[in-house]
């Protein structure tokens, strides 16, 4: 992988995991937890990045999840 590349990789990997873990404080405050969140990296040819893949979870959490982004989408 060339020098840039690289680092293209570790900011797009940053920037996931920073986006995951402010979903995750976001999510908390609001009462919910997601226990599978995570990053993955994936590659598209030389074009490097990263996904927050927010897993599974139960139907409990999942009802809690569409309420919280009700409200928040009520305002």
């Amino acid at each position: 992988m060339r020098e840039e590349t690289q680092k293209e990789h570790a900011d797009r990997l940053g920037e996931a995991m920073a986006a995951r873990d402010a979903l995750a404080s976001a999510l908390t405050a609001a009462g919910i937890q997601l226990p599978a969140m995570d990053v993955r990296r994936a590659w598209a040819g030389e074009a490097p990045y990263a996904l927050v893949h927010l897993g599974v979870c139960s139907a409990p959490v999942a009802h809690a999840l569409a309420e919280a982004l009700g409200r928040g989408a009520a305002r």
